[in-house]
């Protein structure tokens, strides 16, 4: 009996202990110290996916605890934020005992190399929008190929301290990873009184984005198919329409998987293409017109083509998801270096070179410009790759829009458009259909490349990459920095705005002058 009793009080005092350990542990979690216990490792600093496994587990060890005790079991809610990569809340039966990133990643996601990571990279910097940048050196001349040049330097470097802003020191001195997300980054800035605001304005910032990445994709396709078949008795206007009710299917989309199949095949298909435009105006190097390369700049379209030049290098709203799925995150900014390198070089040479063979005749999509015979095939290629990468760019900004305004818990603002068995509601169907309609819409209304390329990046392709990463430097680690840091962050926090300003107000005047033109034909 005594011996009962003594295993009954020892059971006891062990489970208080054990909850007692978890309860301290969520603690400092939340608190950003990784309190690491014997069946933990301090891997999880340096894993985005696995940290937030590791606090997840902890916050399930002191639910199953009081449900065990109460005969409940409690819903779980987590604190997850959306990535453009589709990371998401892991399921509940995730495991939280497992050792180090290796062996968490045998269960979860596969951790990406180095090379892996600058593939991902390059293909967002390196997409179908480095077709408009020619038309930039028109408007800005060799400032516009410096521009292009400075334009990497500063975005490889916003991309390094916005990484930088995800580690904090612990009461051991060691650098860990106390955040997961550009919007974690964000409200931490903003807290304690207005702990949501950060996030909330990266959010609106990030629809922004993609919405307008959406409706260029619906741009261009009615661009190129209209300049490729001139004869057919189809407008622009009637192109997009058709283009669009090709993407209507993608309101329907419930995963990526079937899309994503096509994305190696369309990144490879563009490279080719753009070796086929440089190769063609190789052929024509004798009728270079260099002279038409100026140091001077067009006051009004010059701030357009800074824009146009931002734009193509947006890829900060993904790179803390990035960084943390990659095998070994101190490779991170050699990666960084490398893939910013080759962009600044390959989209310098195309820019100057296409340029170069069609001078004052550059239009907004250079493909344009070439021989009807092979404009249409090359034409036909982008068509397809920019439908294809269109579901991409949509299905991100409905998973934003679905998390901030249907699925956040509490905070929610609407009622969940998720039925009980998981299905799509018909109300949260016609959001999406309506989604696709307005992107068509603003297409048909400003069909212009160029201006709608400009103004997203004039406005958040300046506010991702330059204004909000300096700033959130600044702010989080200001103790830290050496004072060339302090300088850098605050020229480039002023030299973006500017830029950001000019930019977004000519675009905006362009785009106001089209839709009263359009609207009176």
């Amino acid at each position: 009996m005594a011996t009962l009793l003594r295993s009954k009080l020892s059971n006891v005092a062990t489970s208080v202990s054990n909850k007692s350990q978890a309860k301290m542990s969520g603690m400092f979690a939340r608190m950003g110290f990784q309190a690491a216990t014997d069946e933990e490792a301090v891997g999880f600093a340096h894993c985005d996916d696995l940290d937030m496994e590791h606090r997840q587990g902890l916050q399930m060890d002191i639910l199953k605890s009081d449900a065990s005790e109460e005969g409940a079991e409690p819903s779980l809610e987590g604190d997850i934020h959306y990535q453009r990569d589709g990371t998401g809340p892991l399921p509940p039966s995730a495991s939280k005992d497992a050792g180090g990133c290796s062996e968490l990643s045998s269960q979860g996601k596969p951790k990406i190399t180095a090379w892996e990571a600058g593939w991902n990279v390059t293909n967002a910097i390196q997409g179908m929008f480095v077709l408009g940048l020619p038309y930039a050196i028109l408007h800005g001349g060799y400032l516009g190929l410096f521009l292009i040049i400075f334009a990497a330097v500063v975005c490889c470097y916003t991309g390094k301290i916005l990484i930088a802003c995800l580690y904090e020191e612990n009461e051991d001195g060691e650098i860990v990873r106390v955040r997961d997300s550009y919007v974690d980054i964000a409200n931490a800035c903003c807290a304690p009184r207005f702990p949501t605001l950060g996030g909330r304005i990266v959010n609106v910032a990030q629809i922004i984005e993609l919405v307008m990445t959406c409706i260029l994709y619906v741009v261009v396709s009615g661009n190129l198919m209209y300049n490729s078949f001139p004869n057919l008795p189809v407008s622009q206007k009637s192109w997009s329409i058709i283009a669009t009710a090709v993407l209507l299917p993608c309101a329907f989309l419930k995963n990526l998987k079937a899309v994503s199949k096509f994305s190696l095949l369309c990144t490879l298909a563009h490279f080719v293409i753009n070796i086929l435009v440089i190769a063609y105006c190789l052929s024509r190097a004798r009728d270079w017109a260099w002279d038409k390369v100026k140091f001077y700049i067009d006051v009004k379209k010059f701030p357009i083509s800074i824009g146009i030049i931002v734009f193509s290098y947006t890829s900060q709203i993904f790179l803390p998801s990035l960084e943390g799925n990659m095998q070994n995150p101190k490779e991170f900014h050699c990666m960084m270096n490398w893939t910013h390198i080759a962009a600044c070089i390959l989209k310098g040479l195309f820019a100057l070179v296409a340029y170069l063979t069609w001078a004052d005749e550059t239009k907004e999509v250079i493909t344009d410009n070439l021989p009807s015979t092979i404009r249409a095939v090359v034409n036909i290629f982008l068509v397809a790759k920019a439908l294809l990468s269109y579901p991409l760019p949509f299905f991100a900004a409905v998973e934003v829009l679905e998390r901030s305004l249907f699925q956040d818990g509490n905070r929610a603002f609407f009622p969940n458009c998720y039925g009980g068995d998981g299905r799509l509601k018909s109300w949260g169907l016609t959001l999406r259909c309506a989604l696709v309609v307005f992107t068509l819409l603003m297409a048909i209304y400003v069909p212009h490349f160029a201006l709608l390329m400009g103004l997203t990046g004039s406005l958040t392709g300046a506010g991702l990459c330059f204004l909000l990463p300096s700033l959130f430097h600044l702010k989080l680690l200001w103790r830290k920095l050496l004072w060339h840091h302090v300088f850098f962050d605050v020229a480039i926090f002023v030299i973006g705005g500017i830029c950001s300003v000019s930019g977004f107000i000519h675009s905006l005047e362009g785009l106001i002058e089209a839709f009263r033109t359009n609207a009176e034909d």
